[in-house]
């Protein structure tokens, strides 16, 4: 994989890297705590962590890769002046909730700033935990416009109408 793939979807490495943390600290948890009879006292604390970090991380990756989850039969019933206008109306609120979120997620990282709060037992600061949601936000931002331009502005065909594209010309040869 080269060094720009990497960078351009280092939200969705990052996300990955969490998830496996996650799975390995929920195995080395249920062994230490079933087998070894000593539970992992920390073992929460990451598992929340990691939580927090693959949903804000994967939800950019998602915007980006057209991977929420959407039901479309009626919207690809109707024509298409007005699908143009309820996508545009669609975009105008998702970027309305995340710049929302955006702020609220500021304003919780100020105020971790502000107390020096640290997670209970590993003494790891809540600002950088939760510096994870203000992030995440902007990368959504980002992957939802460019998503949105690419294919609404620029009309560019989806990766699914380009591969139904490209299947009718390998049906044609």
């Amino acid at each position: 994989m080269n060094k720009n793939k990497i960078l351009c979807n280092l939200d969705l490495v990052l996300a990955g890297i969490a998830f496996t943390v996650l799975v390995a600290v929920t195995f080395g948890g249920v062994i230490f705590r079933y087998i070894l009879s000593s539970p992992i006292m920390w073992a929460e604390e990451v598992q929340l962590w990691c939580f927090l970090w693959i949903t804000f991380l994967g939800a950019g990756a998602a915007f980006r890769y057209g991977s929420h989850v959407a039901v479309e039969i009626v919207f690809d019933l109707l024509p298409a002046k007005v699908q143009k206008v309820l996508t545009l109306i669609n975009y105008i609120i998702v970027m309305g909730i995340l710049i929302y979120l955006l702020f609220l997620g500021a304003d919780l990282l100020s105020l971790m700033l502000k107390i020096h709060k640290t997670t209970a037992i590993l003494r790891v600061p809540m600002w950088f935990i939760n510096s994870i949601i203000p992030i995440g936000c902007v990368v959504m931002m980002i992957s939802t416009t460019y998503d949105h331009y690419v294919h609404h502005i620029k009309h560019q065909p989806t990766d699914d109408a380009a591969d139904h594209a490209a299947a009718d010309g390998a049906k044609e040869a």
